[in-house]
């Protein structure tokens, strides 16, 4: 880690420390005969089963938040389409109508043959046929545009109605996972209000020492991360926005500039580097490309868990920035305090 980026770090740690310190002392729970008795590590084991499953139906609102979005647009773009459509009809009836009555105007004219025959002028009345077959071709080409404007108006209104009922089995979609997810955090609520404050110290003591053992394995192991390579200077500039993050809150579903998800971090951190990326860590496991752990730069993302469901950005030398999960803040952590499962990297061609 450079020296620069290194001073940053303690700079934001300094100051999320004074946001931690001005918060209010929440209240310290009351025993709970049925956690009282637990071994810690069972408790730990609860505990993070809960986290992964919020995080797991955060990630999912996320997906369907961002088909949502998307579905929105195609919703307006179809709707701009059709009254195009059904403005380009008009005219053409306009057309048509205009046609109709001259055709009727002229219903009594006789027929262009006759008036070849009784004509004293032949050439002229050729020519005269050759401007009647002009119009007779402008009047087809003007049924065959109502035509084909009808077809196309009716076929964008089914296209505008089935775009609708999809975005609206989203909408209900999103409501239900929004729900799960409130559901999820809740069991983890009940879980930590449960517990008292020697459990909770406990807990983390214990949570602590995983991580510590993990931590030393990983970076032990052959093909550990890198602690020499540099950013490219797209990675730099991710790196440097997340980590002025520090100290502010996790929120699922947030992306930023107050609150942030694991994903909302990192898709958004890449945005301010000018690299647009998917919006969860699942899309972004399985849309960026893969890297061995021992060729990850920092501003790399790295991600955790079998199913991808949590990410955070390698910082260098063993640390990542991330951010954690609910009641906790965006902060700098060993790259084992989770189950890794990879890493990928936006940072395009490398050398």
């Amino acid at each position: 880690m450079s020296g620069r980026l290194l001073r940053l770090v303690c700079t934001a740690a300094v100051a999320a420390q004074a946001v931690l310190a001005a918060a209010p002392a929440t209240a310290v729970p009351k025993p709970d005969p049925v956690t009282a008795d637990r071994p810690v590590a069972e408790l730990l084991t609860d505990l993070q089963r809960l986290y992964r499953e919020a995080e797991k139906a955060t990630e999912t609102y996320n997906a369907t938040e961002e088909r949502l979005k998307r579905q929105r647009a195609e919703v307006t773009r179809l709707d701009g389409e059709l009254a195009r459509a059904r403005l380009s009809l008009h005219d053409s009836r306009g057309a048509a109508g205009r046609l109709a009555r001259q055709q009727y105007q002229n219903s009594t004219d006789i027929s262009p043959y006759v008036r070849l025959l009784l004509a004293r002028d032949p050439q002229q009345a050729l020519d005269q046929g050759h401007v009647i077959g002009r119009l007779a071709r402008g009047r087809a080409e003007t049924v065959g545009r109502l035509t084909g404007t009808e077809r196309r108006a009716d076929e964008l209104a089914r296209k505008a109605r089935r775009a609708l009922d999809r975005q609206l089995t989203l909408a209900a979609d999103r409501g239900k996972q929004r729900d799960d997810v409130t559901g999820r955090l809740d069991d983890v609520e009940e879980l930590l209000a449960s517990l008292t404050s020697e459990q909770l110290t406990a807990l983390a003591d214990f949570e602590k020492q995983d991580i510590d053992r993990a931590q030393q394995e990983v970076m032990s192991a052959p093909g550990a991360p890198s602690t020499s390579l540099e950013p490219t200077r797209a990675g730099d500039a991710a790196l440097r926005y997340a980590v002025q993050q520090i100290g502010k809150p996790y929120e699922w579903g947030a992306e930023g500039p107050g609150t942030y998800d694991c994903s909302g971090l990192t898709s958004q951190a890449w945005a301010s580097a000018g690299t647009s990326i998917p919006r969860t860590s699942q899309e972004q496991w399985a849309q960026l490309p893969h890297i061995p752990l021992s060729e990850l730069r920092p501003g790399d993302l790295v991600i955790y868990h079998p199913d991808a469901t949590h990410v955070a950005l390698y910082l260098g030398e063993g640390m990542i920035v991330h951010a954690p999960r609910t009641g906790e803040r965006v902060t700098v952590a060993p790259i084992a305090s989770l189950p890794i499962l990879g890493a990928v990297t936006p940072q395009g061609q490398r050398p």
